[in-house]
């Protein structure tokens, strides 16, 4: 029996980072020009979205506040207000293009609950399909995505734009 090999080499610059440098991620896209580099299809007053450089399904966003922090109650009553409405204005977005079954919403805050970046909290909004977690996801720790990020980027972007 022979196996088959998925490659996702974009995944290492992630895994070699250095997890020492200060620089925080969330911050630095902030600073950029909107586009398929920094990922954030939708700037708010309060809060951006931004995809996720590492999805778990093809629309995976995150919710951003601006301002930077790691912990909930550092947020000001208008974030986290703004951070739920543009999380559910994201549902909707992803509902008409997407059209998942489902959704998983939330936070991970600190690394013991799974945060990969524990300095500056974001939630997640990420569309489920029944059966998407398949054997590929949960034996061989690997998704397999129908469409590139930019795909993704340039689909959500005009979809965000166009609904404003």
């Amino acid at each position: 029996m022979r196996m088959d090999h998925i490659y996702s080499p974009w995944r290492k610059v992630y895994f070699q980072r250095d997890k020492t440098d200060p620089t925080c991620v969330f911050c630095a896209a902030q600073e950029t020009e909107d586009s398929p580099e920094n990922l954030i299809i939708h700037r708010g007053e309060r809060v951006y979205v931004i995809l996720n450089l590492y999805p778990y399904s093809s629309g995976h966003l995150m919710v951003v506040p601006y301002q930077h922090c790691h912990e909930l109650a550092e947020l000001p009553k208008e974030t986290l207000e703004e951070m739920i409405c543009t999380a559910s204005k994201a549902v909707a977005l992803l509902e008409s293009i997407y059209h998942p079954q489902g959704f998983n919403l939330g936070m991970n805050i600190g690394s013991p609950a799974g945060a990969g970046i524990t300095a500056h909290l974001h939630m997640h909004v990420v569309p489920r399909w029944t059966g998407d977690a398949n054997f590929i996801s949960v034996i061989g720790q690997t998704r397999v995505l129908p469409e590139t990020l930019e795909e993704t980027y340039e689909r959500l972007k005009a979809a965000w734009d166009q609904q404003e």
